[in-house]
């Protein structure tokens, strides 16, 4: 089993210090650190280090990050975290689109970045698992009898709010944008059908949070989608 070792970070920035900050810390956190300062070594040692994730910086000297994205994915399903100084809502999207895992703004809180990138592995490590019970605070979903279970009830779900809530579950603490979503659940005919969506994530509300209006589980990322939670982080 690989995940044994520490896991392998591929810290691609073109400023050293920067990349000098994320190598110290995440060396303390218990990570292997490999470094690389432009979009074709990025490419190259990706491609040579198999790494178990990937933290990306958009603007790069020789090529766009989403480049270099959209090239891995062609071939890896590697987590990649983008850390970018645009905040756009748009360039978040974008990058979600092609493939990123998760996006931080800088300048960034580390505790945070270090807690994003445990979800990503854990998301890739349970990908290649495929676990059939999956539990996010107070709610447990069986995924071979397609039960929602809330405090051990079960709850009454209709196959499409199941098939929503099971996606978010299985992405658990990873933002998706509302086109990955209703691509996903609903197809590629209804990527614009954002109030569709709305809907069902009220419905879903209704049924697992304690406070619907103030969720701990189903959380709005204004502009770009939802990313789902359990309590407490």
């Amino acid at each position: 089993m690989h995940h044994i070792s520490k896991p392998c970070i591929l810290v691609v920035d073109d400023e050293p210090e920067m990349r000098k900050m994320l190598s110290v810390t995440l060396s303390s956190s218990d990570f292997k650190v490999e470094e690389a300062e432009s979009g074709k070594e990025a490419l190259r040692l990706a491609g040579v280090l198999k790494p178990d994730a990937i933290i990306l910086d958009i603007a790069l000297p020789d090529m766009e990050g989403t480049e270099v994205i959209t090239q891995i994915r062609q071939w890896s399903e590697v987590p990649i975290l983008v850390v970018s100084e645009r905040s756009d809502a748009s360039d978040i999207v974008e990058a979600f689109e092609i493939g990123a895992d998760d996006y931080m703004t800088k300048p960034f809180n580390m505790e945070i970045l270090i807690a994003r990138l445990h979800a990503a592995l854990r998301h890739s490590y349970q990908k290649e698992q495929g676990e059939s019970l999956l539990r996010v605070g107070e709610v447990e979903i069986d995924l071979v009898r397609h039960e929602v279970k809330l405090h051990g009830q079960t709850v009454d779900f209709s196959p499409k709010e199941y098939e929503l809530l099971s996606f978010f579950v299985r992405h658990k603490g990873k933002m998706l944008t509302h086109r990955q979503i209703l691509k996903q659940i609903w197809g590629a005919a209804h990527l614009h059908d954002k109030q569709y969506l709305r809907v069902y994530i009220m419905q879903s509300r209704q049924k697992i949070e304690h406070d619907p209006e103030n969720p701990r589980y189903i959380i709005t990322e204004a502009g770009i989608g939802y990313r789902f939670d359990g309590p407490g982080g």
